[in-house]
């Protein structure tokens, strides 16, 4: 690999044609006047709990809008419900759950 020089050169460079699927209406983004865009979370799709050694942290993959599924981020638990309650509205607190029950 030490032989493969790392820059390439403007020559290899090839002109993109537009791709009418691929492009973004314009129109339909909310862009601010410093081009900046909110992006609005729009369910969870899966929570983990990660452990350390003294504390307990529930993180979230999370679905934002103008994104697909596999551009979904990792987000922790309490900043979300902080932010965004109604992603947990129709979501059961299973914790509440079973101490309701004496389970705990």
């Amino acid at each position: 690999m030490r032989d493969i020089h790392d820059v390439f050169h403007i020559s290899q460079l090839r002109k993109c044609l537009k791709v009418p699927d691929q492009q973004v209406n314009l129109a339909a983004e909310e862009l601010q006047p410093d081009l900046v865009y909110q992006d609005r979370p729009i369910k969870i799709l899966d929570t983990v709990t990660r452990k350390t050694r003294t504390t307990t942290t529930r993180i979230c993959r999370v679905l934002w809008s103008r994104h697909g599924e596999e551009e979904a981020t990792w987000e922790r638990e309490d900043a979300l419900r902080k932010e965004h309650p109604h992603l947990f509205e129709n979501q059961p607190n299973l914790e509440d759950e079973i101490s309701s029950k004496g389970g705990l």
